[in-house]
């Protein structure tokens, strides 16, 4: 998966400690949330594995670990579906990130977690940095890593997970990190300001700011997706 081939690129930064399996999730995660993999769109897996210059056992692999996360889903004997979402999952999915993030993130700013802000605030900076390395794999990464880093202060690994998932999810029809790009200060200085209202021991300040958060990110005008072709197409 060298960086001088289109898969290269897909692929972005990829850490060393990281499973070709792992490597590759993260490739195809990037390409979802930029909108390289379409949804609706089936995608075999040695189509994938020649884009990435890897064998398709590591490809199928990842596929299989981004099915459980509701990303694609298998097709019998051609490959694999990128989802499509219509505003109905959507608003679900919003709606239990609500249930699940706002409550978590108070009980985070009642209790404390003064020894875990150097790292956290790190993990913001990391936010309003990751624009200029032009890696869409950072981008996307980078939140991933704050939100997992906070949620996880909670010590409750499923809702790490079931969070992580439904971000993933919500991604298929958000904002594209190369568009997002401009944004990325403004959101690190709001995540900042969370942070501060955290460290403040201000719950009801953090519960807002994070209902504040997640309302932007609502779908409000959004109608079903549009129907993707279901064929499959060469990656």
């Amino acid at each position: 998966m060298g960086n001088d081939t289109e898969g290269g690129r897909d692929a972005g930064r990829l850490g060393e400690r990281l499973s070709l399996r792992e490597q590759v999730a993260r490739a195809i995660r990037a390409a979802l949330v930029t909108g390289r993999m379409k949804p609706g769109v089936v995608y075999s897996a040695p189509a994938l594995a020649g884009r990435f210059g890897v064998s398709a056992t590591p490809v199928r692999e990842a596929l299989l670990d981004l099915a459980k996360d509701g990303l694609v889903e298998p097709v019998r004997n051609k490959g694999f579906r990128v989802r499509t979402m219509c505003a109905a999952d959507l608003a679900d999915v919003h709606d239990l990130r609500e249930l699940l993030e706002i409550p978590t993130v108070a009980r985070l700013a009642r209790d404390g977690c003064a020894d875990e802000m150097p790292r956290l605030r790190a993990l913001v900076d990391d936010i309003a940095d990751a624009p200029a390395r032009a890696d869409a794999a950072d981008l996307v990464d980078a939140e991933d890593r704050f939100h997992a880093h906070l949620l996880g202060l909670a010590k409750n690994a499923r809702l790490v997970k079931v969070v992580a998932e439904l971000r993933a999810q919500a991604r298929l029809y958000g904002p594209r990190p190369e568009e997002d790009a401009a944004e990325h200060g403004s959101i690190a200085a709001e995540l900042h300001r969370l942070l501060d209202l955290i460290e403040a021991r201000d719950a009801a300040g953090a519960e807002e700011l994070t209902r504040r958060r997640l309302a932007r990110s609502r779908p409000s005008a959004l109608a079903d997706a549009p129907a993707a072709p279901v064929s499959p197409e060469r990656p």
